[in-house]
């Protein structure tokens, strides 16, 4: 292979590369926004901080309410709810204890 077409090789790997990121990152995107937009009252959801709450209320296009206690509702922006947890998420993840033993069942 001649010198002069490894440059071109190598530019072409890249714009391809770059290409098939930014279908991807597109496809996220979209696919956030359509789980924003499908969101009611009643589903439980995971924020970006990891936050779980319920959705109670939207008063606006870009906003929600959460409930993330008996009682406690805050405002949040739907961008950053990160996922919806369906029901077989929810039974199918149990609970581990912590690492470090700080919750013990004897009380000691």
């Amino acid at each position: 292979m001649n010198a002069q077409f490894l440059p071109l090789l190598l530019i072409a790997a890249l714009a391809v590369l770059l290409i098939m990121n930014t279908r991807r990152q597109k496809r996220a995107i979209a696919d956030a926004q359509k789980l924003q937009k499908s969101l009611v009252n009643g589903d439980q959801v995971v924020t970006t901080s990891g936050l779980h709450a319920t959705v109670v209320g939207s008063a606006e296009d870009d906003t929600i309410d959460l409930e993330i206690a008996p009682g406690v509702r805050t405002r949040w922006l739907r961008a950053a709810i990160r996922e919806k947890i369906t029901s077989a998420d929810a039974a199918s993840a149990p609970l581990a204890a912590p690492v470090d033993g700080s919750a013990r069942g004897d009380n000691s």
